[in-house]
């Protein structure tokens, strides 16, 4: 084999790596479109990430303030808001998970039924008291929302105004209060509880959740439960705590499908390893039996790799994921076997091309589904291989192996 053919295999396999980034930078183009022209719609059907805060119960204290104009002494009397939180809470959450696709996008939707109930204990003289009951979300859609206090219902009184609510009312010296909300919503990737801004003291608090899907995980900066229990469906968590100080939430992760524009990105720019090894194998079979297979041949051997991923990258956005894996898969095995059948033999194309093109294509492929574990799996296959072509070639003459010319192919003869 001539310096010009290995060359020419270099030539073909840097062509293609280039081909392959391409179709990924448009891959992940696509996506982001898609992206960008999907989310308004989403959000408009289905919100967005709802953080619930705790309700407040805002006192305005009296004050008198004095001044001196032209020699005259004024009082004023002020009210000076002092905000207030609940000193024992019950909370109740139920998430179930509706994940939509659009297109190359998975959509982690899900819908929340929510009930809380506050206790308040006014410390102080008494006057005019504010409790107020954010929403998580000031676009959001609420149903069945009630407010109810020391058991009146009080949801008529209300009106929403800045994505919050606020009832006025009286209060005693040491008098105590009780509140109950109620609504059902929904919302996008996360649901969170929010008790204060900043760090605060939680006193006799418990947060029940219960989910309907079994792979949970906790945002960035919420606490863990106190315990859980798992379900036929999903799991009971619950998060009590008799006094402790904490700047954290409480929150759920909404679990996410694999995104069909993201996958096939990474398919794109991992691709030139998985078609590396495989000339490797298919490059040491040719010299260590004088096969003689031309650059052109290899030529061939990477468009049939590269269809994979351009079949996967178009058919992903119509079919789910997995069928549109599989399809890529046997349409490129089927290619490359129908191939080398014609250039070596069958045994060659069903045995080892097969087997070959199995593991650096589809399974280096699969290992991107599983997050976390491709870079192994990908260092994996890659030592083995390694292995199995030092074993292969350990007592090859390489000069030899190089110089000498395959055998000439028997030509047909006519008939």
């Amino acid at each position: 084999m001539s310096i010009w053919r290995i060359l020419g295999i270099i030539a073909i396999f840097g062509a293609t790596s280039i081909g392959w980034f391409v179709l990924g930078g448009v891959t992940s183009m696509r996506t982001g479109t898609q992206s960008r022209d999907l989310e308004g719609a989403v959000h408009e059907l289905w919100g967005r990430m709802q953080t619930q805060e705790a309700p407040r119960f805002v006192f305005h204290r009296e004050d008198i303030r004095r001044s001196t104009r032209d020699g005259v002494l004024y009082e004023e009397t002020v009210y000076v808001p002092e905000v207030n939180r609940a000193d024992r809470t019950r909370v109740d959450v139920d998430l179930g998970l509706d994940a939509r696709r659009k297109g190359l996008m998975w959509y982690a939707l899900y819908d929340v039924d929510f009930s809380g109930g506050w206790r308040y204990t006014h410390t102080g003289p008494g006057g005019p008291l504010d409790v107020v009951f954010p929403f998580p979300d000031a676009a959001g859609i609420y149903d069945g929302f009630r407010f109810v206090v020391d058991g009146v219902d009080r949801t008529d009184e209300l009106q929403p105004e800045g994505g919050q609510v606020a009832l006025r009312m009286q209060i005693a010296p040491d008098q105590t209060i009780e509140l109950q909300t109620a609504y059902r919503s929904r919302g996008l990737e996360s649901w969170r509880y929010r008790p204060a801004d900043g760090v605060s003291r939680l006193e006799d608090f418990q947060l029940t959740m219960t989910t309907d899907f079994a792979d949970i995980d906790y945002p960035y900066e919420t606490l863990s439960p106190s315990a859980r229990e798992r379900t036929e469906a999903g799991w009971t968590l619950t998060w009590a705590f008799e006094q402790v100080v904490t700047g954290h939430g409480v929150g759920m992760q909404m679990p996410t499908e694999v995104q069909p524009g993201e996958l096939a990105t990474e398919l794109s720019l991992s691709a030139p390893i998985s078609l590396l090894f495989f000339f490797l194998v298919i490059f040491v079979l040719d010299r260590l039996r004088d096969i003689g297979m031309h650059p052109v041949n290899y030529l061939f051997l990477a468009g049939a790799f590269f269809a994979f991923h351009l079949l996967f990258a178009y058919s992903a956005d119509h079919l789910p994921v997995e069928a549109a894996f599989a399809l890529a898969s046997a349409v490129s095995v089927l290619l490359v076997v129908s191939y080398l059948r014609l250039v070596v033999s069958n045994r060659f194309a069903f045995v080892e091309a097969a087997a070959a093109q199995l593991v650096y294509l589809v399974g280096f492929s699969l290992a991107h589904f599983w997050a976390g574990y491709t870079g192994l799996t990908v260092t994996v296959l890659s030592v083995l291989t390694l292995f199995l072509l030092m074993q292969w070639t350990g007592r090859v003459d390489w000069s030899e192996a190089l110089s000498r010319k395959p055998a000439p192919k028997p030509r047909p003869q006519p008939a």
